[in-house]
């Protein structure tokens, strides 16, 4: 790891960053979700010759958001306990993500929190994330027992979608990491519940990607950083290839469907075809909007690539450029505003804040 500088413009920008990152995947999941499972015909069939271009209703109301925001939030909380445990004894992020991954799973099966855990620390005590929303099968199992995942011996090895990719933007903010390491991270806790290589592959892809934009580079930029730390990696040739072609595919004009469907040879749902689809989304938007709008709209996983793609923007942008009238029907905003806060205190002033009884009370090392 390098030792990054903080002036105050810094960690202004930092901030708006990490909020944007994770404030933009929440828009792009909530705007995917009601159009997960539809093809591009029935998307049109359903919202227009343009497609979906505003939110509708999934799970009761606009706005809300699914397995894959509140996963990104347990990656959050898992990060920041990893480096709150470095300096009180003890390194080792896999084994700290792990533990907020088994917290999340508790959710999935808890009517809400328990208060008898003395690790749940503020987050979850969060009950609107007691919701089931649409979590994946590979998550769901991954997370079923105590046992660590790893790349010798990574769980559901045939596991191949876009959950692990999904959750991933968080590993990208630690800005004071070398990407290598937040490669190699991404891709340790990705083979927790996703052991097949183009699955945690993808998930290291993003994670650099937006380690580079949170650094101030260009999409494009950022995108072959991570092909050229892609190429040293077994089995990363489908992975590279997609990003490949997202990078080279021309768009069509407009704000409902565009090339997506191109982009994936198969059906849209792999790691790789999701993380290419939404690459290109947001390479060629022409504001937070209208890229949302091309990365829903395909016959793919549209709550992953809108997910992917807002994290994307968000982090290249930062939260100002994130659609107003959106983010106020957003769920859990108030949720995922405080976890990019603290994110980036701990980040920031870390050191200082580790001596704090109330610090360590939201992020207990139990």
């Amino acid at each position: 790891m390098t030792t990054a500088l903080w002036g105050r413009t810094e960690q202004q920008d930092f901030r708006s960053r990490v909020r944007g990152t994770l404030l933009g995947s929440a828009i792009g999941d909530a705007l995917g979700a009601p159009v997960a499972g539809l093809s591009l015909e029935g998307i049109r069939e359903a919202h227009g010759p343009a497609g979906l271009t505003e939110p509708a209703a999934a799970h009761g109301r606009r706005g809300t958001v699914t397995a894959a925001t509140q996963l990104t939030l347990f990656t959050v909380d898992g990060l920041i306990r990893a480096h709150v445990r470095r300096d009180t004894g003890g390194w080792h992020p896999p084994t700290d993500v792990h533990r907020a991954y088994l917290r999340w799973a508790a959710t999935q099966h808890d009517w809400g929190p328990d208060e008898r855990r003395a690790d749940n620390g503020w987050l979850a005590r969060e009950e609107w994330l007691y919701a089931r929303r649409d979590p994946d099968r590979a998550c769901l199992t991954g997370f079923a027992d105590d046992t660590l995942g790893t790349l010798d011996q990574p769980k559901n090895p045939t596991a191949r979608d876009a959950a692990a990719t999904v959750r991933s933007a968080p590993f990208g903010l630690l800005v004071g990491w070398e990407p290598g390491l937040v490669l190699q991270l991404a891709v340790e806790c990705a083979a927790q519940s996703h052991g097949h290589p183009t699955a945690y592959l993808s998930a290291g892809a993003l994670a650099v990607i937006v380690h580079g934009l949170t650094r101030g580079e260009p999409l494009d930029t950022a995108v072959r950083g991570a092909l050229a730390l892609l190429t040293a990696r077994p089995g990363h040739q489908p992975v590279t290839d997609a990003l490949r072609r997202a990078l080279v595919t021309e768009t069509a004009p407009g704000p409902g469907p565009g090339p997506a469907e191109s982009l994936s040879p198969g059906d849209g749902r792999s790691a790789e075809d999701t993380l290419a689809i939404a690459v290109h989304c947001a390479l060629v938007a022409e504001d937070v909007r209208h890229g949302l709008r091309l990365a829903v709209n395909h016959s793919g996983d549209s709550t992953a690539t809108g997910a992917l793609c807002g994290a994307l923007l968000g982090a290249l942008h930062g939260e100002t450029a994130l659609p107003a009238a959106w983010l106020a029907e957003l769920e859990g905003r108030a949720t995922l505003l405080e976890m990019a806060d603290d994110f980036a205190l701990e980040m920031t002033q870390g050191p200082t804040l580790h001596t704090t009884p109330a610090w360590l009370a939201r992020y207990p090392q139990a």
